[in-house]
């Protein structure tokens, strides 16, 4: 589910009307929207594909060339997601269901009721919203097949997995420690899905990935009304995780005051929902992880020292996969039989020399830039074994001697040459600006200066989608 930036919806009016946009902006603000406003098709596209929007408001007829119909139409190709509400002043069955045809959630004649509104706009994007959260739980449900699964053959690794197996029965909370992609939420759900607690929910929340407000709802959940926008109770993802586990990932970036409330639940084993009184009490083990030093993050003062020492019960720490050679040919094996299944497919493997130049590369962005390649040759893959070839269809960039991005077939025209040249360092960027920010496309195209739609683009064309 998108969300403006400061974690508001994001809401396109587009009316010829200026006294109804202007009405309906000012409702939508107060009632905690990010608005834009359009008189017009064009103008609504180009806001459409400059801005990342969650819902549309859009009157049928609109002075100019084309139609409500026409831009819903439109707006449905920049955003496949996009919640349309369709007004008019002149209601018709025939335009009802024309509307409803072309992807409009609902459909709702002038004069306009605000609250009315307001509820059907907040209603869909509850929908949309449910709607994707049963894509993540299915994607669960796919890889718990292989969540006890953490793939070695490195000897401290070992050491690490038999340390965790002692103590992954009991309650304490467990700190893992790492570079960014190194598997410290693999770690965690082997830990989960090998313990007694198996039958419980394994519960993940990205600290980095949401504002405080966001974060302090998702973790502890709100009762209705305590915020503007709050039309119902949310259940928190700690009373998701009452039985099981909760994945807390990138701790290191959790604010002060939710690393208050945390410790406090730490320490109480209960917390109350945001707006609410009542007292919530849980037995979820709690598994944090983070990439940063966050005893540096004390002498700063952007870390409390006390909850440190509550997180901190036992701690282990990923090495990097640079470090641990010996364990790419196996976790290529693993990575191909998992992206077998996902696609379809039949790939036996990779050739001695593709194996070669994987395990002599660098991996900065660790276990996970592996896996997004062998993912990509997986589905891209038309024979029975990968070779480099297939490695130079990816964003994998080895050792010089293996192959160069500029590497191009010189037989062809120039301006050809010249276009493969330029996609394979596109690929590149945008690739490695994917891992940097775990995925997340909103933080990527803000990276990368482009529209949402443009970089949906780009992930589409390369092959760049994480699984």
């Amino acid at each position: 589910m998108d969300r403006a930036r400061d974690g508001h919806y994001a809401l396109l009016i587009v009316d010829d009307e200026e006294g109804i946009r202007h009405g309906l902006g000012n409702f939508f603000r107060k009632n905690n929207f990010t608005v834009y406003t359009s008189g017009d098709i064009e103008t609504a596209v180009k806001t459409a594909k400059e801005n990342s929007i969650d819902a549309a408001i859009i009157d049928l007829r609109l002075k100019g060339e084309g139609s409500g119909i026409d831009l819903l139409k439109e707006l449905r190709r920049i955003e496949p997601d996009l919640v349309e509400i369709v007004i008019t002043g002149y209601g018709s069955i025939d335009t009802a269901v024309s509307s409803i045809k072309e992807g409009a959630a609902d459909y709702i004649v002038k004069p306009i009721d605000n609250k009315k509104l307001l509820d059907c706009v907040n209603k869909n994007l509850e929908i949309r919203r449910l709607k994707s959260e049963n894509v993540y739980l299915r994607r669960e449900l796919m890889d718990q097949s292989t969540a006890g699964t953490f793939v070695t053959n490195n000897p401290g690794m070992k050491g690490l997995l038999e340390r965790a197996d002692r103590i992954k029965n009991s309650p304490v909370t467990i700190m893992i420690t790492g570079e960014s992609g190194t598997g410290k939420e693999v770690l965690a759900r082997y830990i989960h899905f090998t313990s007694s607690r198996r039958d419980g929910k394994f519960v993940t929340i990205n600290c980095a990935a949401l504002s405080e407000t966001l974060l302090l709802s998702e973790l502890f959940g709100h009762e209705r009304g305590a915020y503007t926008g709050a039309i119902e109770r949310q259940i928190g993802r700690f009373e998701i995780a009452d039985k099981g586990t909760l994945f807390l990932d990138e701790i290191g970036d959790m604010s002060l005051d939710i690393q208050a409330k945390l410790l406090r639940v730490i320490e109480e084993n209960g917390f109350e929902r945001v707006g609410g009184t009542r007292r919530i009490s849980v037995d979820a083990r709690i598994v944090v992880a983070t990439n940063r030093e966050l005893t540096k993050l004390i002498a700063e003062g952007r870390f409390r020292e006390d909850l440190y020492y509550r997180i901190n019960v036992v701690s282990f720490h990923l090495p990097p996969i640079r470090t641990r050679k010996e364990d790419i040919p196996a976790l290529i094996d693993h990575f191909v039989q998992k992206y077998n299944r996902r696609y379809n497919k039949k790939l036996a493997g990779f050739d001695r020399e593709a194996v070669d130049a994987l395990t002599g590369h660098g991996w900065p962005g660790n276990v996970r830039e592996l896996e997004n390649v062998v993912n990509q040759v997986v589905l891209l893959s038309e024979g029975s074994i990968a070779g480099l070839r297939d490695l130079k269809g990816s964003t994998f960039r080895g050792r010089s001697e293996d192959f160069s991005p500029l590497e191009v077939d010189c037989t062809r025209p120039f301006k050809k040459a010249m276009a493969e040249a330029v996609g394979r360092w596109e690929r590149e960027l945008v690739g490695r600006a994917l891992e940097k920010n775990a995925f997340n496309r909103s933080k990527t195209a803000r990276e990368l200066s482009v529209t949402r739609k443009t970089l949906a683009e780009k992930i589409r064309k390369y092959g760049l989608a994480n699984g």
